[in-house]
């Protein structure tokens, strides 16, 4: 199959020096990316700033901000099949980045406005057709409803529910939510080891859907 996937975190930049980021250390992005491959897939890896190399046989396309990562993706939308989106997306960035450097200057306080930034899947997720689309949901409370509510709003074929703990961590665990109401728990496992199975899934649900 054509693989998109996406990884590692994105920068929204207040001005030429600072920028809001997360956590993400893109090894689970980068794992799927590393699967696939291995499995004989075309894979474009679509990633935000990381320490980490691109995997053999994977083309890699690096972006900074949100908007970039989803330019990216809608140039390679008619070319996929399927898309795992495993980069840890920035929900808001500045108003209005700031020219060069911004000057500390006398104030003690400094209000920052913040707007929303595109939703990427629900985006991408309004010309789906046959492809595979396959999440990720991240938080400290109320994970598994979140995870749910993205299946259903995202129009996704299933969502990865995990927890903080994972983020920069060699290992994860997390539960995989299906539309059938199917839920399978995965603990403890090399990230490695989440991409081939996550591939695995994306390769399940496509051949379900290929005419015999």
């Amino acid at each position: 199959m054509n693989l998109l996937v996406t990884a590692g975190p994105t920068r929204e930049f207040v001005d030429d020096v600072r920028y809001l980021s997360n956590l993400s250390s893109g090894r689970m992005g980068y794992a799927v990316a590393a699967a696939g491959a291995a499995a004989g897939h075309a894979v474009v890896l679509v990633s935000g700033p990381t320490a980490l190399s691109a995997p053999p046989g994977v083309e890699r396309i690096d972006v900074e901000s949100a908007e970039e990562m989803y330019q990216a993706l809608k140039a390679r939308w008619a070319w996929a099949e399927a898309l795992v989106m495993a980069a840890a997306v920035a929900d808001y960035r500045p108003a209005m980045r700031m020219p060069g450097k911004m000057k500390k200057g006398p104030r003690e306080s400094l209000s920052l406005e913040l707007v929303r930034t595109r939703d990427i899947l629900t985006d991408l997720s309004q010309d789906k057709g046959g492809r595979v689309l396959l999440g990720f949901a991240l938080e400290t409370d109320g994970l598994m409803a979140e995870a749910s509510r993205k299946l259903g709003q995202k129009n996704l074929d299933a969502v990865l529910a995990n927890s903080l703990e994972n983020l920069g961590s060699e290992n994860a665990s997390g539960s995989l939510l299906m539309p059938d109401g199917k839920v399978e728990r995965w603990t403890d496992l090399p990230k490695a080891e989440f991409g081939r199975k996550l591939t695995a899934v994306v390769e399940g649900i496509l051949k379900s859907r290929t005419p015999a």
